[in-house]
């Protein structure tokens, strides 16, 4: 089974993409610099949002999770992986862990990839206000 969800975001300014454990999407539209994990802003969905069946699928004990992250021409994969205890109730935000830590921020763990290890030229992209940003989440089990 594939189940799909598409969030569309924005670039902004201050996006640096240096956390080395995660990456977040926000629906936040503002952003510090301290915010060095998140890598797009003013989401049309966080946690709280996503499906029923979507959510569903993550909790699978074989949830595979694929993470498409495009915006200008530029795209990059992220894999990571589902889990039973993922809560997904968080109102803002969408966080993709490196480690396995669960809370209601956490969309996936294990990742291959956090901010950190996006490809620097996604990330020139990202930096843009005026950018869109389309966040494709893949789910197979």
């Amino acid at each position: 089974m594939h189940v799909t969800e598409v969030i569309r975001a924005h670039g902004h300014e201050n996006i640096l993409s240096k956390h080395r454990t995660t990456l977040e999407i926000t629906k936040e539209p503002h952003l510090t610099q301290e915010g060095d994990c998140i890598i797009a802003v003013s989401a049309d969905k966080a946690m709280n949002e996503l499906n029923s069946q979507f959510k569903q699928s993550l909790r699978r004990c074989d949830a595979k999770v694929m993470i498409l992250i495009e915006a200008g021409g530029i795209a990059d994969l992220v894999n990571a992986l589902g889990n039973p205890a993922l809560i997904m109730t968080h109102p803002t935000d969408l966080v993709v862990r490196k480690s396995g830590h669960i809370c209601n921020r956490t969309l996936a763990i294990k990742a291959d990839k956090a901010a950190w290890d996006l490809s620097r030229k996604l990330v020139e992209k990202l930096r843009s206000p005026e950018q869109e940003v389309k966040i494709t989440l893949s789910v197979e089990v």
